[in-house]
Formats: structure tokens, C-alpha cells, sequence
């Protein structure tokens, strides 16, 4: 039976280098001191903003000092988290920045309400008489727009103060997804048992080639997230109503409003999306799982089968090494300066990549504007996680572009676009691998590993999105958010989709407990957006080359200096536009195309 490693027993150079933000824990809390110390030098300018366009410009720079401050602080806390949620210690770390980050922002929440009360064409008067706030104007056209959803100084601090309150049902699914869920191990076709975690199940288990064990794990997580959905039906049906409370306090015409107003993007964008993805794709993927059903000689292609390897026999086994070589290999064509961040994060412990207890499950980038982004990945030995640490090396790329052109108050990037540079890197790494002279088996597996990614980003994430809409739609109507409803949408989602090519059972109906998306807003739809973003700038760099590479390099730089779509413009794609979102999920028909000749 495989034992997973307790923290304290992963060897070093298999985890990321917190040495980079703080020497020890003790130096740690005395940063997280003098950033709380420091609230006073912002909370100075209280009722002085309208004194003037250099009053502005001093309190904006001080709040980015301070913000400064926080973001490295918080980062250590999460990531700390992160290694290992169930260490006591590193969850008292949490809690003491969540309740700082509460005492913040309560303390800066009268900087929007200031700058609203200001006479109308006065900021404009402001940017015009001082050079310097020219790099806070993106901020400041925000701060303009939210007018109207904006509360009083007095209500707005409160519900700052309340942030921690507000952030709870998140931190009790993520308490209990990384230290409370236990699974019963799974026995594979030999009779071993093997255990099972959140990490090993969605990284190995899940797409084992051992049938036998792929069903058993899939059986025993089943049952491990059935002990917990009347929980995390409470969690997340507080997540709905909190933002549906929040957006009626707001005076927004219902939560899904206010959640693309901060995404800035329209309602018609959003549903055009969903709708256009879901109808172009479909048919593409349900030949992708008939092709599976014939190839493995299944009676029937059940939920866990979707993502079984179609060539059980091809070992795409690889090192570390190995895989980082082949992600380095890739990036060249995007120029020294592109290639070298990444040397510097494969090479330079910016990625934690072990699997031990009490570990995130997933894989994410967190961004420290003065250091260097962080990347948390669990490594299985395998190519499909290279893929996962090319997609985000992707973000650290983006990261590190932004930081280094832009202040820290214009590297606040859009969830619309922020996968795109990840889906990209992915990408990237695909076409290399199919430009080289490889088998026939390799350049299918490619294509495979290609339509995972499809699969994961254009489908299953795009069905997270779809269960959000509906949820939100009820929930607006006053229906109640339970285990019971989300189940039985989820489970009919899937099975208008699939159409009877996947059998959906009981297992499948409980994935809405999977994924912490539905505690990020309208999170899961936007990986669509960077799908179909990252795919046609790809596809235009095998066509047009270095002009595409210097291009997609300067939006990278251009950080949060334009809203997302038109970030998306400046690549060459209009996302807006129906027609190219149909290009993009054409491509992916032709991708399946080719891999069912293959059989």
C-alpha cells in the first residue's frame, strides 16, 4: 500500500524556496507587525482626498506600499497553508492574516467613497494636473465605474471588517477538502491496496490504465465525498446567498451582475460564451469518448472513464528533469527574455511539486510582485504533469512580465484573460513536441494530452460555469442552495451534454464538491475565454512566428493597463466576436479528427 509523506519527511529540492519572502516564521510575523502598523500612514489621508490631485497621488502611493506589505505576508501565509493544511500552525497563520487583511481593508475603505464624493469631472481634472497619477488611472476608471454600487464610508468599512466573515465558507471547505477527508483505499486489478487523496486520485487515479483500479478509487472517492455533501452543500450555498445578499446591498440588478461588473464584462458576453462553447464543442467531444469506448472495449463509458488513457500500453513516464528540459526546449521561440523566466523558476525553486499529508490539491501561481511568483503543483512522474507545470509556468511568465513594466496596482489581472498565457504555455509545449520527428504513439499521446486539456478547461470547467448560472438563477428567485439541488443539477447537466454517450451516476452528480471554483465568483467559464485566446494565438505563431511571439510578449507586459477583452484584442482575437469562438472549438474537431485516424 503507497504511504504518502508527512511534510517534515519531502526532500528539499522537491519544494519551493519560502526562504525568498522570509528567512523564519519569526520574521515573518514581525513583516505582518509593521505592515498592520503601517495601515495608519493610509488611514492618515482620511477625509483629505478632495485637498487635491497631490493629496490623491500621496494616499494611492501609500496604499500600494501598504498593499506591498500584505500581499508578501499573505502570500507566505497561503502558501504555508498551502504545504500543509493540516498543521496547526500554518492554519493559525491564516487566521492571523485574515483577520489582518479584515483590519485593511476596513481602514482603507474610505478611499473609493472619498474619491466618488468628489465633484463630477473632478478626477479627470486631477489626472490632467498631476503626471503622476497617470499610472493609477486604470484604477481610478474603475473606481468611477463601481459608482453607483458604492455604499457609504461608514457601510463600506463595516463590510471590510466583516471580510473574514464573508471569506468563511471558503476556508471551511478548503479546512476540511485538506485536513478532515478521509477515503477508504482502492484495490487495483492485482489485489494491492492503494490509498487515496484528494491530490493522488485527480493527478493518478483518475486516469490510470488499470480499469479495475480507476473504477474502485473512483467508487471509494464517490463514497469519500458523500460523508461530506450536506457540509459542503451548506458551504457552498452560503457562498450564492452571501453574494446574492451582497449584490441586492449593492443595488446591482441581481449577483451574476455585480460578478461580471468586476470581471468587466457584459451579461451578453457571458451567456454567448457558455452557449456558443457548449453547442460547438459537444459533438467534437462526445466522438473524443466514443473513440475511447471502441478502443478499451467498454460496454459503457462511465464518468471515470472519460479521462482513461486511450493507449494503456505507452508509457509516458518522464523525470523531472526530463520534463523541464522538454518545457525549456518549448519557450524558445518566444525570444531570451520569455525562455529565461522560466529557466530561472524551473531552476530556482519557485515550484513545490511534492505529494505529502495535508497538501492543496490542484495546482496554482501565486504572484508576489517583488519576488517571484510561486507555483504549487503535485508531480506524478508523468507527461501529463509536465503539462501542468508548462500551464503554470504560463502565469508565472505573465507575472513576472507584468511586475517588472507595471506598478503593482496595474498587475491586477482580469480573470477573463488570466488563463490564456497558462493555456498558452501548454500549447507551446504541445507544438514542440509534435514539430520534432516522434512515433506515431508519442504524436497520439500528444494529441490526447491536448484534448485533456480541451476537456478540462472547454468541458469541465464550462460545466462548473453552466451549474453556477443555474444555481444563481434559483437562488435569485429565493430557492434554498442544498446538497440535494446541486446533485440533481449537476447531474442533469451532465446528461444533457453527454447524451447518453456517458452513463452519469451518483458519482458524478457529487463533482460539484470538487472544485473550490464556486467559492472565485464567476471563475469557471473564464478558462473557456483563455482556451479560445491561447488557441488562436498559437495557432497564429505556427503560421506567423517571431511577429506573433514579440507580440504576445508586450500584451504579457501591458499587465491590467486595459480590460480584458481588449487585452484579448491587442493579441489578435476578438472574443466578443461569435465566429471565433467557433474557431476555436473547430480546431479542437480537428484535433479529435486526427487522433480517431490514428486508431
Amino acid at each position: 500500500m503507497t504511504q504518502r509523506l508527512l511534510r517534515a519527511d519531502v526532500p528539499t529540492d522537491e519544494t519551493w524556496k519560502l526562504e525568498d519572502l522570509f528567512a523564519t516564521a519569526g520574521d515573518w510575523q514581525n513583516e505582518l507587525d509593521a505592515a498592520l502598523a503601517d495601515i495608519a500612514s493610509v488611514a492618515a489621508y482620511r477625509g483629505r482626498l478632495a485637498e487635491g490631485a497631490g493629496m490623491l497621488l500621496e494616499c494611492f502611493e501609500a496604499m500600494e506600499r501598504l498593499m506591498m506589505r500584505m500581499l508578501r505576508v499573505g502570500t507566505y501565509a497561503f502558501l504555508r497553508f498551502s504545504q500543509d493544511g493540516s498543521n496547526p500552525v500554518n492554519q493559525g497563520m491564516m487566521g492571523r492574516m485574515a483577520s489582518a487583511q479584515a483590519k485593511v481593508g476596513s481602514a482603507i475603505a474610505f478611499i473609493e467613497p472619498e474619491i466618488l464624493a468628489l465633484p463630477e469631472g473632478a478626477v479627470e481634472q486631477y489626472l490632467q494636473g498631476e503626471p503622476g497619477l497617470g499610472e493609477f488611472r486604470r484604477r481610478l476608471e474603475r473606481i468611477l465605474a463601481d459608482r453607483p454600487y458604492v455604499l457609504s464610508q461608514e457601510t463600506e468599512a463595516a463590510l471590510a471588517a466583516l471580510s473574514e466573515v464573508f471569506g468563511a465558507p471558503e476556508t471551511i471547505y478548503q479546512l476540511a477538502k485538506s485536513g478532515d477527508m478521509l477515503f477508504e483505499p482502492a484495490r487495483d486489478s492485482e489485489g494491492r491496496e492503494v490509498s487515496i487523496a484528494f491530490a493522488t486520485y485527480e493527478e493518478k487515479l483518475e486516469i490510470s490504465p488499470d480499469a479495475v483500479l480507476r473504477r474502485n478509487a473512483y467508487s471509494s472517492f464517490a463514497n469519500g465525498l458523500k460523508r461530506y455533501q450536506n457540509a459542503f452543500g451548506g458551504t457552498f450555498g452560503s457562498e450564492i446567498k452571501k453574494n446574492v445578499a451582497m449584490a441586492r446591498v449593492r443595488g446591482y440588478e441581481s449577483a451574476t451582475h455585480m460578478l461580471l461588473h468586476g470581471q468587466e464584462v457584459s451579461g451578453e458576453f457571458y451567456h454567448n460564451l457558455l452557449q456558443t462553447v457548449q453547442a460547438g464543442l459537444a459533438p467534437h467531444m462526445r466522438r473524443y469518448v466514443e473513440l475511447r469506448k471502441r478502443v478499451l472495449g467498454l460496454d459503457q463509458v462511465m464518468y471515470c472513464d472519460i479521462e482513461a488513457p486511450l493507449d494503456p500500453g505507452f508509457q509516458s513516464d518522464t523525470t523531472y528533469e526530463e520534463g523541464a528540459r522538454l518545457i525549456l526546449d518549448s519557450v524558445q521561440v518566444m525570444g531570451d527574455e520569455y525562455a529565461q523566466i522560466v529557466q530561472s523558476a524551473l531552476e530556482g525553486r519557485w515550484i513545490d511539486r511534492a505529494d505529502n499529508i495535508g497538501k492543496s490539491t490542484g495546482a496554482f501561481c501565486a504572484p508576489v510582485y517583488d519576488v517571484h511568483p510561486y507555483i504549487l503543483a503535485t508531480w506524478g512522474a508523468n507527461m501529463r504533469s509536465v503539462f501542468t507545470i508548462a500551464h503554470e509556468l504560463g502565469h508565472a511568465v505573465h507575472m513576472v512580465f507584468s511586475s517588472r513594466n507595471q506598478r503593482l496596482v496595474n498587475t491586477d489581472i482580469s480573470v477573463v484573460f488570466v488563463e490564456a498565457p497558462s493555456t498558452f504555455n501548454e500549447l507551446l509545449l504541445a507544438q514542440h513536441i509534435l514539430g520534432q520527428k516522434c512515433d506515431r504513439q508519442m504524436r497520439r499521446w500528444v494529441l490526447m494530452q491536448m484534448l485533456a486539456t480541451y476537456y478540462h478547461n472547454f468541458v469541465r470547467h464550462m460545466l462548473e460555469a453552466e451549474l453556477t448560472r443555474r444555481v444563481y438563477a434559483l437562488a435569485e428567485e429565493g430557492s434554498p442552495v442544498t446538497a440535494a439541488l446541486l446533485s440533481q443539477l449537476k447531474g442533469k447537466i451532465l446528461e444533457e451534454y453527454w447524451d447518453g454517450v456517458v452513463q452519469i451516476d451518483n458519482g458524478a452528480r457529487l463533482t460539484w464538491m470538487r472544485q473550490p471554483h464556486y467559492y472565485m465568483g464567476l471563475y469557471s467559464y473564464t478558462y473557456s475565454a483563455g482556451l479560445v485566446t491561447a488557441t488562436l494565438v498559437a495557432e497564429n505563431l505556427a503560421q506567423d512566428g517571431e511577429a506573433v511571439a514579440k507580440r504576445w510578449v508586450e500584451v504579457l507586459k501591458a499587465g491590467s493597463t486595459m480590460k480584458p477583452l481588449e487585452l484579448a484584442k491587442m493579441a489578435g482575437v476578438d472574443l466578443e466576436d461569435e465566429a471565433t469562438v467557433r474557431r476555436a472549438t473547430d480546431y479542437v474537431g480537428r484535433v479529435v479528427d486526427e487522433l480517431v485516424q490514428s486508431f
